[in-house]
């Protein structure tokens, strides 16, 4: 079985390469490397690693539909701690692909399904450009895996999401969240700072005496030493200034109702929920009216994000195991999601009140055999 559209007509015809985009370079304060947009991204802003933990959990957790137990056994079984689903679709979020290796014993036997790390995942691609294998770096260590076994099923099943400027390799959020999470990340410092010095903003000693004169050079030092030593650093905020005479304190950075803080803030926390499809008031953010509440947020996250995104990783994995499951298929069961409640109740009762359908045709309707 052949996961990647192969067919043997077309394999004779040269696929175009492109190569990949945007792999080290830098737009404004932000970087555009994945491992360093992780670590300000995921690891370092609250509403980023929420955003992603709402959809992956949710869709990792989901109720499943399959052709067979066995499968759906396979699919949810933890192989090494990690739980599949939720990990694939944090890797698609973030990365933009996933790769699932098929592991089998000595007979080729399926046993563990189990996500690689994608940024160490390299597409190895055949003369025409088609993925022929993949490597897999840790460190100064490379191992190659094959696509397919020695009997044509995969052995790795690659799942990415739409890169307009990639045939090989998928695009994740974090390149599109990364200038909302740069800014967001740098007013949480300002704020940190502030408070670190008791909220008072930074400002300026103004020496006027009166007659014109200046300050040695040695008033000048002792009076930098003095400013150093007895105010400055989060121990010293809030110490009352005693000033010599000629001396007055004036205050030059602007307050943060004058910077707009709050409002750019909460702005940039919006704009990172929506890079990840997550309504913003699931992730407690004030200011957004567009959902009416929680519940209508919460279909809209399913319906928006983390449907679409299941059924990809579902039909993806499904396609991949069809040579150990003949006619495999897995879904999300839509009746056991609770937060699509209403819209099955509301469907029944379009169905129960469709008096010119027989009952084959509404159990048909409802989506039952």
């Amino acid at each position: 079985m052949k996961i990647f559209g192969w067919k043997s007509a077309g394999r004779a015809e040269v696929r175009p390469v492109l190569s990949r985009v945007g792999a080290s370079r830098v737009i404004g304060d932000w970087p555009m490397r994945y491992e360093a947009q992780v670590r300000e991204a995921y690891l370092g802003n609250a509403i980023a690693q929420r955003a992603v933990r709402v959809v992956a959990d949710g869709l990792g957790e989901a109720p499943l539909t399959a052709s067979s137990p066995e499968l759906e056994a396979l699919v949810r079984a933890r192989s090494g701690g990690q739980a599949l689903l939720a990990t694939v679709a944090a890797q698609l979020l973030l990365h933009g692909n996933a790769y699932v290796q098929l592991l089998t014993d000595a007979d080729g036997g399926l046993r563990e399904l189990f996500a690689l790390r994608p940024e160490r995942v390299t597409v190895e691609p055949d003369a025409g450009g088609w993925p022929a294998g993949y490597a897999y770096r840790v460190g100064e260590r490379v191992a190659r895996l094959p696509a397919e076994d020695a009997g044509g099923r995969p052995a790795i099943v690659h799942i990415k999401a739409f890169n307009p400027s990639d045939d090989h390799y998928g695009l994740g959020c974090l390149g599109a969240a990364a200038g909302a999470v740069a800014v967001h990340n740098a007013a949480a410092r300002w704020n940190k700072a502030l408070l670190d010095n008791a909220a008072r903003p930074s400002g300026a000693l103004v020496y006027d005496a009166g007659d014109g004169s200046a300050l040695s050079g040695e008033q000048f030092a002792r009076l930098k030493a003095e400013m150093e030593a007895g105010f400055a650093g989060a121990g010293n905020a809030g110490r009352p200034m005693l000033l010599e005479g000629g001396l007055k304190w004036q205050s030059l950075s602007l307050s943060p109702a004058d910077m707009d803080f709050a409002a750019t803030k909460a702005a940039a926390a919006r704009e990172i929920a929506g890079a990840f499809g997550v309504p913003p008031m699931l992730l407690g953010l004030p200011g957004d009216a567009t959902y009416a509440n929680y519940r209508e947020a919460s279909r809209a996250l399913w319906r928006l994000t983390i449907l679409p995104l299941a059924g990809s990783i579902l039909a993806s994995l499904a396609q991949g195991l069809t040579g150990w499951f003949p006619g495999a298929a897995l879904s999300v069961d839509l009746d056991r999601v609770t937060a699509l409640a209403e819209d099955r109740a509301a469907l029944w009762q379009q169905a129960a009140g469709a008096d010119f359908l027989t009952p084959e045709e509404k159990r048909a309707m409802v989506g039952l055999s």
